[in-house]
């Protein structure tokens, strides 16, 4: 399984061109409308997530490991910040 923002763009792609089959049945069609919406809503929380991270990442950047306690957990639980990071921000 592909678990990267570009996998997801190629899979609203394809789904795309699923759609546009000219050889489908209504019932097909009807089933592809159903499965269309269920992946553009996954892919919104997908979407969701990615942009939730980027701005942890972004306050991160721009004022240090001191909002560390402040953001809730992105990452795996047992890594700390550097030593180093959190004596600059004192």
């Amino acid at each position: 399984m592909k678990n990267r923002l570009a996998d997801l763009n190629n899979h609203l792609f394809a789904q795309m061109e699923r759609l546009t089959e000219e050889d489908q049945t209504p019932d097909q069609i009807d089933q592809e409308i159903k499965r269309t919406s269920s992946i553009v809503a996954l892919a919104g929380q997908i979407v969701d997530n990615a942009d939730l991270q980027l701005k942890a990442a972004k306050l991160y950047a721009e004022h240090g490991a001191s909002v560390l306690p402040m953001l809730p957990q992105i990452g795996p639980r047992d890594v700390t910040p550097p030593r180093a990071a959190l004596d600059d921000d004192q």
